[in-house]
């Protein structure tokens, strides 16, 4: 099997071989980039010999209510996903990862899951899709459900491969591939602040929604808001930027400390309108990156109860701009969460869909440059349309001479007042207005 370690084309791929439920089970957290814990992760297998294609992960329901109708849409969502892109399953792999509860083994966790396992390749195989392999992972070991052999797989599971000891471990650092830690630890830097210190923030969040959403509903309001907005979270993305050059490894203390709740606000509540979000998504590569990602983080923690779903868009934005510098790890993270927040997010829904499959994100890419570009050449023109714009010059009152050496009316006779009422070709080029 391979392991597609980036979305860049066939010459990025890196061929690791795996065999087994023991390399599988290691070899997750390099597929991923970090450990899923409370996860359901599936993965597509294609042709004979198995290479690894689109992905999906998503919070075990704890409700086992919940699990045939998730097991359905999940087989569904990554059989059909791969489709769109040409290429059918040949196979899935499972994995449910989840420690024990309190007063739980392993062995029981396992079992607990057995359903939702059981579920989830009835699904598959409804979509003529077989499961090659499910593994439960707890509690640094694992189960496989379809090995039946209790010489290879017993009933107290095996352990896990001590960490850098295995195949895929060696090729993953050959490879520069990193493992961020846990789920959990990943999704601690987009947490909201506690209540004690989110008090000020909700305050402001208040404050601005009181002033702004008045003006989101006007059309005209609506693009001053916009302006706004995007304008101070340019502002914000400089004085973040100009804070990592000095201390880098401060990043999310020192980015909180830097934003003022009132800023915060009036950013969260601005990118709540579409359009908006839309341009601040342009700011996806080069040196406009890095600070943006900082401030959709900054922005994600700021979103304080109750306005917790307010964070699908600088989530969204952080997960997009994650995908577009090559961290899909940190990509799926931030809009796994965009979307437990908001499922019904579209932008978060294509974009993770999207990041799942494996595909390029310079097709976005390409068309947000030219989203912005065409704004610009629109900007260009009504510029050079207002400054080529010729003034009218006005006549002294009194007789004006001509080329001959004749007179004419002056605007103050009542020959002039009546020329003075319609103006000419040159008083119509000197307002600037279109023909």
């Amino acid at each position: 099997m391979n392991k597609h370690h980036e979305s860049t084309g066939p010459s990025d791929e890196q061929q690791i071989t795996l065999r087994g439920p023991a390399e599988l089970a290691d070899a997750l957290p390099y597929l991923m980039g970090f450990h899923p814990n409370d996860s359901v992760v599936m993965v597509a297998l294609h042709g004979g010999r198995g290479r690894f294609g689109g992905r999906l992960r998503l919070g075990i329901p704890q409700s086992a209510q919940e699990w045939p109708s998730v097991a359905e849409q999940l087989a569904e969502c990554l059989v059909k996903g791969s489709e769109r892109r040409g290429e059918r399953p040949d196979a899935i792999v499972i994995f449910l990862c989840q420690d024990p509860a309190d007063g739980e083994t392993g062995n029981q966790t396992m079992e607990r899951l057995r359903p939702f396992a059981q579920r989830l390749r009835t699904a598959c195989g409804a979509l003529d899709v077989p499961v090659l392999e499910a593994l439960c992972i707890s509690g640094n070991r694992y189960w496989s459900y379809v090995c039946p052999d209790a010489r290879c797989c017993p009933a107290e599971g095996n352990p896990l491969a001590m960490p850098g000891t295995s195949v895929m471990a060696a090729a993953a650092t050959y490879a520069g591939i990193q493992v961020r830690g846990s789920l959990r630890e990943m999704e601690a830097r987009l947490t909201p602040l506690t209540r004690t210190a989110g008090e000020g923030q909700q305050s402001a969040l208040d404050a601005a929604g009181s002033a702004m959403v008045p003006k989101l509903l006007d059309q005209e309001g609506r693009k001053e808001v916009g302006s706004a907005t995007l304008e101070l979270a340019r502002r914000l993305m400089d004085r973040l930027g100009r804070a990592a050059a000095t201390a880098p490894s401060l990043a999310d203390i020192n980015d909180d400390r830097l934003i003022s709740d009132e800023e915060a606000a009036s950013v969260i509540l601005g990118l709540q309108d579409r359009e908006t979000r839309d341009r601040a998504a342009e700011w996806m590569e080069g040196p406009e990156a890095d600070p943006a990602l900082r401030l959709w983080r900054a922005l994600a923690r700021r979103c304080v109860a109750p306005y917790e779903e307010h964070a699908a868009a600088p989530l969204t934005l952080a997960g997009w701009v994650s995908w577009s510098t090559g961290d899909e790890p940190a990509a799926r993270v931030a809009l796994g969460l965009a979307l437990r927040l908001d499922p019904g997010y579209t932008f978060a829904q294509l974009l993770h869909e999207a990041c799942n499959q494996g595909l390029d994100p310079e097709t976005l890419r390409r068309c947000l440059r030219g989203e912005r570009g065409a704004r610009a050449a629109r900007h260009s023109r009504r510029t050079e349309r207002v400054a080529g714009a010729r003034p009218v010059r006005l006549r002294p009152a009194g007789r004006a001479r001509t080329r001959a050496g004749s007179t004419r009316p002056g605007p103050g006779t009542t020959a002039g007042r009546r020329r003075a009422g319609r103006p000419g070709l040159q008083g119509r080029r000197g307002t600037g207005t279109r023909r």
